[in-house]
């Protein structure tokens, strides 16, 4: 429809420039230099683009997305093809961040040699450089097989939204002493299976802080606290874009539910008032052409103007 593009191209990383592809192994020398990783969600090719711009580690093309971009009420109903789809888009937009695809509902759960099956897609379909999956002692066997067939794993304890209904609701975790220990026994056994690092959601600061202190590996935090070695935020609760009231966690950085909102009005007004598209944004003939056009045009209606010739009179 448009005749524009997105697509504009951007230059290269120079060699030396400060900014070389983040991998598995900058996440680990982060948290053994105690620099902060820098995580946000993404689901398309100019959020994309922008996140990995801003300078953000790793971008995480999650599951939310069923909630924040196809409407759904939990992220139970999204496939594999729509996230494999999302994935796709956002690593065309990518240059320097790592990025990571959540594995969906179902998609992990029925066997080991399927979930290694649909992992691989991610990689080799969509282009991610890890997959994401949730649960802690219980998927050890999963992430050592994922790991022996080269694909890196981020885990993901506490709060784990595909366990909406097991924990009946989106409920804070690790508030009782036995729940505090198993969430660290899961951490444990995540990292010695293989995960590359570990998302903590939904726990109390001073149990993130506890698994922080004894892992080796990275711990990315989601509502638990300031001390993890780094943060992830939903890229639409970042900027508005939700219709609903943010978590307590979420910090909002801009309006963009009001700017949008405000551009689409006052779009439509200018259509209304006829002050959209102006001359300066229309688009017009050859200066020649245009004069051509206008003579044939007079030519046309003075001929109509004269009235047609009188028929001749036939002979008697």
């Amino acid at each position: 429809m448009s005749v524009t593009t997105s697509r504009h191209p951007r230059p290269a990383a120079q060699p030396g420039s400060g900014s070389p592809k983040v991998t598995v192994q900058t996440i680990q020398d982060k948290k053994l230099a105690r620099v902060p990783i820098a995580c946000l969600t993404a689901y398309d090719y100019p959020t994309a683009r922008l996140v990995d711009e801003s300078g953000i580690d790793l971008i995480l093309v999650g599951d939310s997305l069923a909630m924040v971009v196809l409407g759904y009420d939990s992220t139970l109903p999204v496939t594999m093809d729509e996230m494999l789809h999302h994935t796709r888009a956002v690593r065309r937009a990518v240059h320097r961040a790592m990025v990571v695809a959540d594995m969906p509902f179902g998609s992990y759960h029925a066997s080991i040699p399927e979930a290694v099956t649909n992992a691989a897609r991610f990689l080799k379909e969509a282009g991610a450089e890890a997959v994401k999956i949730e649960g802690g002692a219980s998927r050890v066997e999963l992430v050592t097989a994922l790991t022996a067939a080269e694909i890196p794993v981020l885990g993901h304890i506490g709060l784990t939204p595909q366990s909406l209904h097991k924990m009946g609701g989106y409920k804070v975790q690790g508030k009782t002493v036995a729940a505090f220990d198993r969430i660290i026994a899961d951490a444990r056994a995540l990292q010695d299976a293989g995960c590359f690092a570990i998302v903590l959601e939904g726990i109390p600061s001073a149990l993130a802080a506890a698994i922080t202190e004894q892992l080796s590996i990275p711990t990315i935090g989601i509502g638990a606290g300031p001390d993890c070695d780094g943060q992830i935020l939903v890229f639409h609760d970042l900027v508005n874009l939700t219709f609903s009231p943010a978590a307590k966690f979420v910090r909002r950085y801009a309006d963009a539910a009001t700017l949008f909102r405000n551009a689409i009005t006052h779009y439509c007004e200018d259509i209304v008032n006829h002050t959209f598209p102006s001359e300066a944004e229309s688009y017009h003939l050859p200066k020649d052409i245009a004069i051509q056009l206008e003579t044939r045009s007079k030519e046309k209606l003075s001929l109509a103007a004269s009235g047609p010739r009188p028929a001749a009179r036939k002979k008697a």
